[in-house]
């Protein structure tokens, strides 16, 4: 019930910290402000509340605790008691019981709500510090009911919960502190009562001018036409904006308004009422889902889409709604079925909104917990709708008053959209809807809305939920003309419309006419030559046509009256003014009569509707002598007969007339017909050429289409890779040996690794969420470790190797590295800190004992050193006795050997040809040995020249050394009866002695140390080395691992 009582009623709501901004904002109230304020404030409910003593001694202004049905005064304060609830009616407060404990009580949301209700656009609704959420939803009414919304400044409440949740929510207009509100109500208050705004009164011709201006200035920017909505609605909207900018006058705000964009767009929002929520009024929810739903898709093909259309659909919430209905009741049977939700509204704000399917805690409070966790995600705070129902929902901007409508849907909702619109809009919009229904389609109204103005179209399903069926009648769709308006974006209305403005109920307009006309006989048609109205005794001139019911006019008309009020239609549609025919002759009962008929245009109404009158002249055509004594004799036939020829001649005139404008109008038929042809036929060129370009098109869509396949088929690869390789990382991280912590950019712990958790003897519940320096005994407090991690995230930094050594109760004192760095986690790009932790205490330890085992080898390396020092200078001595003996022995075997030669060579000159043949041979050997020996003699004191390094290398045939050899040892040889396999040798660069003192040591211990009972086998043969392979054979001679090598049984 709309209050009676019109003056601000300012409702305060707060909890946690409510009793200091009471405080605050009372000492700032005047006296004399015109507003009452009532406080509710959220009570223990098993104490009684003493808030209204503590406020009275801050203030003059009379403070009392609210008693049942207590009246409401300007300048005064009402407290609510303790463990009640608070509602308000005319100029009253009603105290009501609190919910059984166990239930949700939100008290401030329900006083709002009934003070939005009773008070519309006088309520204010202020949000003071407290916890949770009450309040929101109570201003979010408010707002609806084209109130003013306050919250306090979260900063400079002890509890912004309350007031953030309804700045977070959108429904707050002004944001200010406890201080500074009184003088704010005070400055709104003063534009609150600058028309009047209940329906019964009336506004001045200036003022309804002004509210026109406004609506024009709106249509001209947006294409809405709010002419048609219903205007105190309307005005009581616009009245809230000028409130709220501030102006003081609808003509300041006019002017305001039309250099101002930003609030031609607040205002047209504000005209919307946005008023939605999920699954809203639920038993109208459940009947659709057990009712209608069962009924539409009973034996339907697979192959037949779902249709459905939300008119009306604002952010979204009553479209998903319906999507999560059809989905709870197909269940998992619906992998076939094409479902369409198709949600419309005029405004783009709210189609966007509803697109991203993201709502707020607040906006998804009416979700039970289960919906909520199977159709919804969290988002940075937020709820999102699944893919998989954002799929099923189409949002489009479209004006359902204007605009084409969607064909073949199955079920249309239009919930508290036509309680805005006036009855004759109510009518164009169920047709409209009737239009776009399949046959037994259904029709979905908000509950205070009925079908009442279409009653031809629709039967009532269910008149509690509001649910119609669509009537099996002729369909079609009719637009909405808008008004005229200039270019200025006023109103196109003439000198003589303004004293007769427009009138949209035809009812009236035709009363207005007949009145002026005796109220002859007559029906109101439509633009359709449908009847909409009787006027009068019709009888006589309509009557129904055998068959289905039908109300065309022509069809109705008497047969002798139908051709003259096709063709009068016809003229009066086509030049919009009125026409007349005169004595149209007809046979009633037997007896001629002549009819006058009119069809006048109904100017002014929305929609074009037509007057038609019968009125019968014959009375006024009697001549007096048939009227009284029934005169006879040739004057009065005479009379007659040139009467008769007049009215005939005035007939043929009507009929040349007639048959002129016919002729005329056939022959403009014609022409346009032609010209219609034409432009057929050159619409078939364009439309033959545009469906081949629609063919190549498809085939384009049908490549990008195959493209998109192979890049999502691509993505979901790339997806499953990146899960693979999380899943992979995240092994590593399990099982590395390491400890690994990430922290979130408030330093707060988000996991650890198994290593981590074991090395410090903790779990996940308890390090999650806490603070890294909070941890254990706060064993990474070190303050120069936190500002090096403080760092990280702003400064994009890491910590490399820094140590730190800590004392732990169970390990005792430990060294530990710590590197860390920031992170991406998933897909969020929130921005992470992994920190590793490494135990080097055990490394320490190796280190010095490292370091002191190099300190003891250094010393051994120097004591080993100085001892080799005094080897090789006793070396050098032995080497410098070496060489003189050398070259002495040299010297001294020199003598001998020369001698033996000698003595040899003269007994082979003396006695050659009487030594006996062996004795020969034995001579010749004498003698190679002997040269033999001289070469030996030579390499010695040669060997005393390669110590000063005075040798020089030659092109030496190791073949020749060798066969040298092998004569030498040929008697031990013989002796061993060993076997000697030689390869072809290379020639190299060597010093020839040293390479024949190389393989004579080599064969004489070979042959020395053989098995007596063995014979030797030896090969010779070369091989190509590298110089890796000859480094490694390096030192051989130290190293008794590779006599094998060496040597061989």
């Amino acid at each position: 019930l709309l209050s009676s009582y019109l003056f601000p009623v300012v409702g305060m709501g707060a909890s946690a910290g409510g009793l200091e901004a009471f405080k605050r904002l009372i000492k700032a109230i005047p006296e004399n402000s015109g507003m009452a304020y009532i406080l509710v404030q959220h009570l223990d409910p098993s104490h009684d509340s003493i808030l209204s003593e503590i406020l009275q001694r801050l203030t003059k202004i009379p403070i009392q605790e609210i008693i049942d049905n207590v009246h409401v005064e300007t300048d005064h304060i009402y407290i609510i008691p303790s463990n009640k609830l608070l509602t308000a009616s005319d100029g009253v407060l009603q105290l009501s019981e609190r919910l059984p404990k166990g239930e949700k009580n939100m008290p401030i949301d329900l006083f709002f709500s009934s003070l939005a209700a009773v008070h519309q656009n006088h309520a204010i609704g202020v949000v003071l510090s407290g916890t949770g959420a009450d309040g929101t939803l109570g201003l979010k009414t408010i707002k609806e009911h084209s109130g003013i919304t306050f919250a306090q400044d979260p900063a400079s409440a002890a509890s912004d919960g309350m007031p953030q949740s309804a700045i977070d929510a959108g429904v707050v207009d002004f944001i200010v502190t406890p201080e500074n509100l009184p003088g704010q109500l005070l400055a709104l208050s003063k534009s609150l009562n600058i028309h009047p705004l209940n329906p019964e009164d009336k506004i001045s011709q200036s003022e309804e001018d002004k509210f026109r201006q406004i609506l024009a200035i709106l249509q001209r920017r947006k294409e809405v036409d709010f002419t048609h909505y219903k205007q105190t609605t309307i005005r009581r909207r616009i009245n809230r904006r000028v409130a709220l900018s501030m102006k003081g006058s609808i003509t300041a705000y006019i002017t305001y308004l039309n250099a101002n964009e930003s609030e031609q767009d607040a205002l047209f929002q504000d005209l919307l009422i946005p008023v939605t929520e999920f699954f809203r009024d639920k038993k109208t929810f459940d009947e659709v889902c057990t009712k209608v739903f069962p009924a539409l898709l009973k034996n339907r093909p697979d192959d037949e889409p779902f249709r459905l259309w939300v008119a009306g659909c604002s952010t979204g919430e009553e479209a998903y709604s319906l999507a999560m209905c059809i989905k709870e009741y197909l269940g998992d049977n619906n992998s076939r079925l094409n479902i369409q939700v198709f949600a419309t509204d005029v405004s783009e704000r709210a189609i966007i909104k509803a697109r991203t399917g993201i709502y707020t805690k607040t906006e998804v409070t009416g979700l039970s917990a289960g919906r909520l966790q199977k159709y919804f995600e969290r988002t940075d705070g937020n709820y999102r709708l699944h893919k998989s129902i954002r799929d099923i929902c189409i949002f489009a901007h479209h004006n359902f008053l204007k605009d084409a409508p969607f064909a073949r849907i199955d079920l249309i909702s239009c919930r508290n959209a036509l309680i805005y619109l006036e009855p004759i809009l109510q009518k164009n919009v169920l047709t409209t809807f009737h239009y776009a229904l399949k046959e037994k389609g259904y029709l979905l109204l908000g509950k205070s809305e009925t079908a009442s103005q279409a009653v031809e179209l629709f039967n009532t399903y269910d008149k509690v939920n509001k649910i119609y069926t669509r009537k099996s009648v002729k369909s079609k769709f009719s637009q909405v003309i808008s008004q005229r308006k200039t270019e200025s974006g006023k109103m196109n209305i003439t000198g003589s419309e303004k004293a007769e403005m427009i009138k949209d109920d035809f009812q009236k307009n035709a009363d207005e006419v007949l009145l002026s006309r005796f109220a002859p006989s007559g029906v109101v048609v439509n633009n359709d030559l449908d009847i909409v109205q009787f006027r009068g005794a019709t009888g006589i001139w309509l009557e129904p046509s055998p068959g289905k019911p039908n109300l065309n006019v022509l069809k109705m008309t008497r047969q002798d009256l139908a051709f003259e009020l096709r063709n009068a239609l016809y003229k009066a549609q086509k030049q919009r003014k009125d026409i007349i025919k005169e004595d149209i002759p007809i046979q009633i009962s037997g007896k001629e009569h002549l009819v006058r008929l009119e069809v006048i245009p109904l100017l002014h109404t929305l929609m074009p509707h037509f007057l038609v009158l019968f009125t019968d002249t014959s009375a006024t055509n009697s001549t007096p002598g048939e009227l009284h004594n029934g005169q006879r004799g040739a004057n009065h036939m005479q009379l007659k007969e040139r009467q008769r020829n007049q009215k005939l001649q005035q007939q043929l005139v009507q009929a040349r007339e007639d048959m002129r404008s016919i002729t005329e109008d056939q022959e403009a038929s014609n022409e346009e017909l032609q010209s219609a042809n034409e432009e057929l036929l050159s619409g078939s060129e364009e439309l033959q050429s545009l469906n081949e370009e629609l063919e190549t098109s498809k085939e384009e869509i049908q490549t990008s289409n195959e493209e998109l396949i192979t890049v999502n088929q691509e993505l979901n690869d790339r997806n499953e890779q990146l899960n693979l390789s999380r899943l992979y990382a995240e092994s590593i991280v399990t099982t590395i040996r390491e400890p690994l912590i990430i922290l979130n950019k408030n330093l707060r712990v988000i996991s650890a690794n198994r290593s981590y958790l074991n090395k410090f003897h903790t779990t996940g519940e308890e390090i999650e969420g806490k603070l890294l320096f909070d941890l254990g005994d706060k064993q990474w407090n070190i303050p120069r470790l936190r500002k090096m991690v403080e760092k990280i995230l702003p400064g994009k930094t890491s910590i490399v190797d820094f140590e730190v050594m800590r004392n732990f109760q169970d390990a005792g004192e430990r060294t530990l590295l710590i590197n860390a760095t920031q992170i991406f986690r998933d897909n969020t790009q929130e921005q992470s800190i992994l920190i590793a932790i490494e135990d080097i205490t055990e490394k320490r330890k190796t280190d010095k004992e490292l370091q002191s085992f190099a300190e003891e080898l250094e010393k051994q390396v120097l004591e080993r050193t100085a001892s080799l020092n005094e080897a090789v200078t006793e070396l050098k001595h032995s080497n410098k006795n070496l060489e003189q003996f050398a070259y002495i022995a040299s010297h001294d075997l020199q003598e001998p050997l020369r001698k033996i030669r000698t003595f040899s060579g003269m007994l082979q000159t003396k006695f050659r040809n009487d030594l006996p043949k062996g004795a020969s041979d034995l001579m010749t050997k004498i003698e190679n040995s002997s040269e033999r020996m001289s070469t030996l003699i030579k390499g010695v004191l040669n060997f005393s020249k390669i110590i000063h390094g005075d040798a020089a290398l030659e092109k030496t045939n190791l073949n020749i050394v060798i066969s040298n050899v092998i004569d030498d040892f040929e008697l031990l040889i013989a002796e061993k009866r060993a076997v000697i396999h030689q390869e072809s040798l290379p020639s190299i660069d060597a010093i020839p002695l040293q390479m024949s003192q190389l393989f004579t040591n080599l064969l004489s211990n070979s042959l020395k140390f053989s098995k007596s009972e063995v014979s030797p086998v030896i090969s010779i043969s070369s091989t190509n080395l590298t110089h890796a392979q000859v480094k490694a054979h390096k030192n051989l001679s130290q190293k008794l691992t590779y006599c094998s090598i060496i040597f061989k049984d």
